[in-house]
């Protein structure tokens, strides 16, 4: 079975595949794309979040990050859109959590993460108190705004999947002096390996975007 990625960032994007391709057990042909696709790093600075923006935080091919508006990126999505249905996916799943306007279109199944996380995680919180982990201090307010009118009590840290290790260390430990049900690890770019430490480190339950993404998409590539 094709299916097509997006990431709101620069394709391909290893670091998601090298956790999720086990998953679908050789019954996937990925394609990938990405909002951020053919750009220079001078070029993406001028996307940069003004007040009001929806922040995202993206992964380069160079393992760095970059933080920028939603709004810049939406036209170059769409046109991943129609490349991925042009090339024979069946379906796209988009490699970021975030947020997306009803605006972009498309022909096939288009799968959000988010989508997903909104409706699982309230079902594995018993007392609908949850732990969100973000990227960057800039998402706390919109992670905020945003959880809480899903599930009642939030708390929500920062901490960079693309940066240094000790950052993830330091979120997990500042995450076992909260209360909290179950911990989310609230980007694509969060790696088993960081979900195994927030859970060592805690003892919660912790939800991955990417494994979880995966594995609901492998119920159509199981046939």
């Amino acid at each position: 079975m094709k299916i097509g990625a997006i990431t709101v960032g620069q394709s391909p994007r290893t670091d998601v595949t090298a956790d999720i391709m086990g998953i679908f057990d050789g019954k996937a042909e990925l394609c990938e794309k990405g909002g951020l696709d053919g750009l220079t790093k001078e070029e993406i600075s001028e996307f940069k979040p003004e007040e009001g923006d929806y922040i995202l935080v993206s992964r380069l091919n160079d393992g760095s990050s970059v933080t920028f508006a939603e709004r810049f990126i939406l036209p170059r999505l769409e046109t991943a859109i129609h490349e991925l249905e042009k090339e024979g996916a069946e379906l796209i799943m988009m490699f970021c959590t975030g947020k997306f306007p009803d605006t972009l279109k498309s022909s096939i199944p288009l799968i959000y993460p988010c989508d997903i996380l909104d409706r699982m995680v309230p079902l594995f919180s018993t007392n609908s108190s949850i732990i969100v982990v973000t990227p960057s201090p800039e998402q706390l307010k919109q992670s905020m705004d945003k959880w809480s009118q899903i599930v009642t009590d939030v708390k929500v840290i920062s901490a960079s999947p693309y940066g240094d290790r000790k950052e993830i260390l330091k979120a997990a430990e500042q995450a076992k002096g909260l209360k909290g049900d179950v911990i989310v690890l609230d980007c694509i770019g969060y790696s088993q390996e960081m979900k195994e430490i927030f859970a060592r480190e805690t003892k919660k339950p912790v939800i991955l975007p990417r494994t979880l993404l995966a594995r609901m998409i492998s119920e159509l590539t199981d046939r």
